[in-house]
């Protein structure tokens, strides 16, 4: 089921999954965004976490084509041809450290249920809240 699901989102083999792509890059250029720089902050803590552990610079750099976008959105207007030519959409800059901070999330969950195991006294702290 899982070779299936990838097959048909896989933009090599699905016609389908291509033209989306396209179309989000070119939407994309318009603006000057990448696709990570799509992911709010605000609605996933894990997002949040993993802005925070990246480099000063990067973070900089990401809001900083955020507001470009928003500049542009608000005049109507998009990137010069020359710049979209030069923008890459779909350079990942956060998906590496996203998957850090969810396999980190993991081992805090499976520390504190080992806690939580070891220490029957934290059963009746936790009963009595």
């Amino acid at each position: 089921m899982a070779s299936l699901l990838q097959s048909l989102l896989d933009p090599k083999k699905n016609w389908l999954a291509a033209q989306h792509m396209k179309t989000i890059s070119k939407r994309l250029r318009n603006f000057g965004l990448r696709y990570d720089d799509l992911y709010d902050p605000y609605y996933d803590l894990d997002i949040k976490e993993a802005l925070n552990r990246l480099p000063r610079e990067i973070v900089d750099a990401r809001n900083q084509r955020l507001k470009r976008a928003m500049d542009l959105s608000m005049k109507h207007e998009y990137l010069p041809e020359d710049l979209q030519a030069m923008q890459t959409p779909f350079r990942s800059y956060l998906q590496d450290m996203l998957a850090l901070v969810s396999i980190l999330e993991i081992y805090i969950y499976i520390y504190m249920y080992i806690d939580f195991i070891v220490h029957p006294s934290l059963r009746l702290c936790i009963l009595v809240m």
